[in-house]
């Protein structure tokens, strides 16, 4: 069997991985043993934050519901208890945007869950 040389095809490797990871700090993004390692870390880590970026968006919408219903009088825990028993489907994406940049549309949904709650 022929010999097979790599070199260029490593080469190719090398200069991919190092390209990369070409923000990283010390040897990190010079050498290609420390860069490879580096770079497998940092997929790794986007990868976990990417899911853990749901959370913290769907956490950042929560406060900003809470904020505004109390504004109005009434605590984020019993103004969805109160729309999920009207049957009004907002998600909380929505809501959020909308207590943000709608405040008239939420302050007139806090209302209707208020005087239905009370009734």
């Amino acid at each position: 069997m022929t010999r097979v040389k790599t070199g260029v095809i490593k080469h190719r490797k090398h200069k991919k991985v190092l390209a990369q990871t070409k923000g990283h700090q010390g040897v990190r993004h010079t050498l290609f043993r420390r860069a490879n390692e580096s770079l497998l870390h940092a997929l790794r880590y986007s990868y976990l934050h990417r899911k853990r970026k749901k959370n913290d968006m769907r956490k950042l919408w929560q406060i900003r519901i809470n904020a505004a219903s109390r504004q109005n009088g009434l605590s984020y825990s019993k103004l969805i208890h109160g729309m999920k028993k009207l049957n009004i489907n907002i998600n909380r994406k929505l809501l959020a945007d909308l207590a943000t940049n709608e405040p008239t549309i939420f302050n007139s949904i806090v209302e209707l869950v208020k005087e239905k709650s009370a009734a």
